[in-house]
Order: C-alpha cells, then sequence, then structure tokens
C-alpha cells in the first residue's frame, strides 16, 4: 500500500524551517541533502556555489507521517510563489505499483520528470495534474535502513 507524505517548497528557507519543525516535533532527519551533493547533468552542469548549500531533499519523521521539503533554486525548480509550494509525494511498495500511479495520475496533466531511476537510489516522477497539484511518486530501490 502506497503511503501519502505532504512535501514543501521553500526559496531558500527550507534549513531554516525543517529546523523549526524538528523543535516543535522532535526527532532526527533521517535524510538531509544539498545540492552541492548532486552529481554533475548529463551536459556536465553544476548547481551555482550560491545554490550548493541549498537543500536538495530533507524528511521529518511526525508520528507515522513523513514530512519532507526541499528549496526550489533556478533551474531545479518552477518559479516559486506561495499555493505552488507543495506537493503530495507517494511513496510506493513496487515500481509497478509507482508507474501505475504516475501514469494514472498524470494522464491530461504536466509531467515536469517521467519515472526514471535517480542517483539517490529511488525510482521517482514529478508531474501537476490536470487540477493543478502537484505530485512526486517515488519506489525505494534501496530504502533507508
Amino acid at each position: 500500500m502506497a503511503a501519502v507524505n505532504p512535501y514543501l517548497t521553500f526559496n531558500g528557507t527550507c534549513e531554516a524551517a525543517f529546523n523549526l519543525y524538528k523543535s516543535v516535533f522532535g526527532g532526527e532527519f533521517p535524510y538531509i541533502g544539498r545540492f552541492g551533493d548532486m552529481p554533475p547533468s548529463e551536459d556536465g552542469k553544476r548547481c551555482t556555489p550560491a545554490e550548493a548549500d541549498l537543500i536538495m531533499h530533507v524528511s521529518l519523521m511526525i508520528g507515522d507521517t513523513v514530512l519532507m521539503g526541499s528549496d526550489a533554486p533556478g533551474e531545479y525548480g518552477e518559479k516559486l510563489v506561495i499555493g505552488n509550494n507543495y506537493s503530495v509525494s507517494i511513496n510506493t511498495d513496487s515500481r509497478e505499483e509507482a508507474d501505475r500511479i504516475f501514469a494514472g495520475l498524470s494522464d491530461g496533466g504536466t509531467v515536469m520528470m517521467p519515472m526514471e531511476n535517480t542517483f539517490w537510489g529511488a525510482y521517482f516522477g514529478m508531474f501537476t495534474d490536470k487540477f493543478g497539484i502537484h505530485w512526486m511518486v517515488n519506489f525505494d530501490e534501496k530504502p533507508e535502513a
């Protein structure tokens, strides 16, 4: 069965926001990655020095829910405005389930990233559905310990 979790997007304040959330809810970050940790793109481009310390992905357990977030600098995200700064993230139990959910929900919408293997060990894709809702679909090939 898929797990549904909120994914928040920030304009350079993700780390500060998640430090606040951690101070309120407790716990630790199972993962925190920065844009500077990313390998170069296929054309050899890397993030700018100003973007290197921004958050590419962070997660915080709150009960049975995972609150996730990232910054959206430059070419890594659409122009951030209040209202498009969240997504619904679906974590699936299999690649097949990820493909089924992605195909069904993205039909008639706009695919930003088709389902593909990622450098962080997941099978992942992103889209906006035909109703304007942002979605992320993820299957962890190598689940966190």
